[in-house]
């Protein structure tokens, strides 16, 4: 990726974030635009521009964002559930080139979503 991405920028703290968990492979951060009262953004430090553009190389990182997912619910005692999203395109909702997992909880989320 040529030009850094706004999820570059809060890794690198050019821009302010409400961080909810911070390792050295990711970063959480509460979603400006929440879509439901608990919605974070799990964002690796190593830009992938979206999922369809990862790499068998990408699989633990990949792996680890779906454990820190798994860790946050825990933690936030989202026992009634939650779901995880990953938006990949124009037709699927991309909006920042640099693949994160949106984790939602706090209401019943509905079926079909979109």
């Amino acid at each position: 990726m040529s030009e850094k991405s706004i999820f570059g920028k809060i890794i690198d703290r050019e821009i302010p974030a409400d961080i909810e968990h911070e390792d050295e492979h990711c970063i959480v951060i509460h979603d400006i635009d929440k879509q439901a009262p608990v919605h974070l953004l799990i964002i690796p430090k190593t830009p992938i521009p979206r999922l369809s553009e990862s790499t068998t190389e990408d699989q633990m990182l990949l792996g680890h964002l779906l454990r820190v997912a798994a860790e946050l619910s825990h933690t936030l005692k989202l026992n009634e559930g939650f779901r995880v999203v990953v938006n990949n395109g124009r037709h699927g909702c991309e909006s920042i080139p640099h693949l994160h997992v949106h984790l939602l909880a706090g209401r019943q989320l509905e079926w079909p979503p979109g």
